[in-house]
């Protein structure tokens, strides 16, 4: 396309979506979650030719030299479509907080004044890699009563465009616009550009990829943007604390899956339990594969255990190691003195996305709860729960680091917005 067929082309998806979005918010929540409900069956109907089309993605990602990590992101696998089905579900089956109104209460002058939580209207949704977030993106959209423009990313085009088809079928099949959610077509990065300068039709921008991806949006957009920019999470050992629980934790956080977000990459350990611990988890990361960043204090265990040293990948840590997201089997690991320095690390190096702190300790993990200042905070859990899925929003459009309107993983009640009523009888001001 040249570039007057990309602004037509981007301008007549925001003009249908602005027109859809009118009739998802006025849509009773049966029609809604017959939606959702008819695209979970579409999914697993569907399965066998979806994985058809995601080969070709995988194919060519291979072919082009894409990281293994990244191939990873791409794939749909069964267990993943399952996954984005019964996400569809667990939408469905919940209330619908479209209409809700909080806060209710008398004014002196006799009006009632409340909150009434709608829909954001239309929201713009700019991803890379993984293509069930097209599934994800929709189902929360016809759920939340928007309507939505997703842009995935090159590498998942052919996945991304048969996911979308289900999605309108779904949509049509249940009487609801198939232009409440539109898959852009066409894989040229102008449409981006656009998408982002279009107030008139879109009201809000989600980007969901790499800190350059999200970086120029945020620079760019003339709309707000819901971001995160990236997922430096860590998992910080107290103590006291239960070893052998902190050890699970710590490999799981890690290397449950090292291309998410809300993997660990970072371990604090609290110096009091660190002779006892880090060769624990050490052993369990050289068995996988895991490079260790260290610190001196850390270096220093870890050498000092022969059978580790012989086998591990163990290396000193630099400055820039404590800001690092990965997104690869490398941690970087440090021994602090306690809770204070562990709290004022997370709180200096973190993307604020997720952390950790496993401990016996109630009123140290009461103080990391209030104090790290993160969308997530865990006590004695795996950071890998950073979800909307885990967390019972039924799937999430991403997750947000900013403090304003949504913050964490962003389901339902993030793609909405308040607005005031007031219920009176005849009053004037006087």
């Amino acid at each position: 396309m040249n570039a007057t067929n990309i602004t037509e082309y981007t301008h007549t998806l925001g003009s249908q979506a602005k027109v859809a979005s009118a009739l998802m918010a006025r849509a009773q929540s049966a029609t809604k979650n017959a939606a959702l409900r008819t695209l979970a069956r579409l999914l697993r109907e569907n399965t066998q030719a979806l994985q058809a089309d995601n080969a070709k993605d995988i194919e060519r990602a291979i072919a082009n030299g894409l990281s293994a990590p990244m191939v990873d992101r791409l794939k749909l696998t069964p267990k993943v479509l399952e996954t984005c089905a019964q996400g569809c579900e667990q939408l469905a089956a919940m209330a619908d907080v479209i209409g809700e109104i909080i806060g209710m209460k008398q004014q002196p002058s006799g009006i009632r004044v409340g909150q009434m939580r709608v829909p954001i209207g239309v929201f713009g949704m700019i991803f890379e890699s993984r293509p069930n977030v097209t599934i994800e993106a929709a189902s929360l959209s016809i759920k939340s009563g928007n309507a939505c423009i997703l842009r995935g990313g090159s590498e998942a085009i052919e996945s991304n465009k048969a996911l979308a088809q289900l999605v309108q079928q779904a949509l049509l099949e249940s009487g609801l616009p198939a232009d409440a959610v539109q898959l852009v077509q066409t894989t040229d990065r102008e449409v981006v550009g656009q998408l982002i300068a279009m107030p008139q039709y879109v009201d809000v921008i989600i980007p969901r990829g790499g800190k350059g991806l999200i970086e120029r949006i945020s620079r760019d957009a003339k709309v707000p943007v819901i971001k995160h920019l990236d997922g430096n999470c860590h998992v910080y050992v107290d103590d006291p604390c239960d070893i052998a629980m902190a050890v699970t934790v710590a490999d799981n956080a890690k290397t449950n899956k090292y291309s998410p977000c809300n993997a660990s990459e970072g371990l604090l350990v609290a110096k009091g339990v660190a002779a006892e611990f880090l060769p624990k988890i050490a052993a369990i990361y050289a068995d996988k594969g895991v490079e260790m960043r260290c610190d001196a204090a850390a270096s220093e265990i870890l050498k000092a255990q022969p059978a580790i040293a012989a086998k591990a990948s163990i290396s000193a840590a630099t400055e820039q190691d404590w800001y690092e997201e990965y997104l690869a089997p490398i941690i970087s690991i440090k021994v602090v003195a306690g809770i204070d320095e562990a709290i004022a690390h997370i709180n200096q190096y973190s993307s604020h996305h997720t952390d950790a702190i496993i401990t016996r300790d109630h009123m140290n993990a009461q103080r990391f709860l209030r104090e790290v200042d993160s969308a997530s905070v865990m006590v004695n859990a795996s950071t890998r729960f950073a979800d909307g899925f885990e967390f019972g929003l039924g799937a999430e459009i991403g997750i947000s680091t900013d403090k304003f309107h949504a913050r964490g993983p962003v389901g339902i009640e993030g793609l909405t917005s308040l607005k005031y009523v007031v219920l009176g009888n005849g009053e004037v001001r006087v």
